[in-house]
């Protein structure tokens, strides 16, 4: 096949993009400082429109390669390999689960459910945790989901489904809908086992995505999106979904 004839159809198929639009006003780690934008540049004035943005790395939709929590040195955004940002997607669905219970955990018994109804999850898939919790978005209060002793509620993973991915099935990345990997209601205690595992194993992850309603259990492609900016921990990033 011809790659035009590839990109046609390519373009056939549907596309889904799985990361939110976001802003000053958008939901986010409360010790990091909203997003902003600072028209610099006008049309009226200038003859061009130019904005200066400012936002931290960890926002909105983003990427955490593995410095992002202590891994070697030199593995910053920009050192991921460029055939490891695209991948087979496999998307395991809990959100009835989650709907009852906003402190769920994926477990191994979840994804080894899931293989029993959709086949073994391919080796360098990037896993996606789908919880719905994104359609909390663009409410802080919802996302967050504290209670009256401050302390937030919203899903994660296990560190033993994390091991399972990545150690049994060769997964090249995990993503999810919420700030973190781990459960939220386990962090006090438990601090943040289940990412430390991702990054510290040399993998990388996705957080904050969305639209994963919109995508099959299995069969689509995921292409991963961040700027080149030298030595970033982390950047917001476009993610896309290719149906088949």
């Amino acid at each position: 096949m011809s790659i035009q004839n590839f990109l046609v159809e390519l373009k056939k198929n549907k596309w889904v993009d799985l990361s939110h639009e976001f802003g000053p006003n958008s939901p986010h780690f409360p010790k990091f400082n909203a997003a902003s934008a600072k028209t610099i540049f006008t049309n009226e004035k200038d003859g061009f429109l130019v904005k200066e943005f400012s936002f931290v790395g960890q926002y909105a939709t983003h990427i955490d390669p593995p410095i992002h929590f202590g891994a070697k040195s030199g593995e910053w955004v920009t050192d991921i390999p460029l055939k490891d940002l695209i991948a087979p997607l496999v998307v395991i669905d809990k959100s009835d689960v989650v709907k009852k219970n906003p402190d769920y955990s994926l477990t191994v018994a979840d994804i080894k459910e899931w293989e029993n109804e959709n086949g073994l999850i391919p080796e360098g898939a990037f896993v996606a945790f789908r919880t719905d919790w994104s359609k909390r978005w663009p409410n802080q209060k919802l996302m967050d989901n504290l209670d009256s002793d401050g302390q937030k509620h919203y899903p994660g993973w296990s560190a033993e489904a994390i091991e399972y991915i990545y150690e049994t099935r060769h997964a090249i990345a995990n993503g999810h809908e919420t700030y973190d990997t781990d459960t939220a209601v386990n962090q006090p205690t438990k601090g943040f086992i289940a990412e430390e595992l991702v990054l510290r194993s040399g993998h990388y992850q996705v957080e904050m995505l969305t639209h994963l309603d919109e995508v099959p259990a299995t069969g689509a492609i995921i292409s991963v999106m961040t700027p080149k900016f030298e030595k970033a921990p982390g950047f917001p990033t476009r993610v896309i979904a290719y149906l088949p």
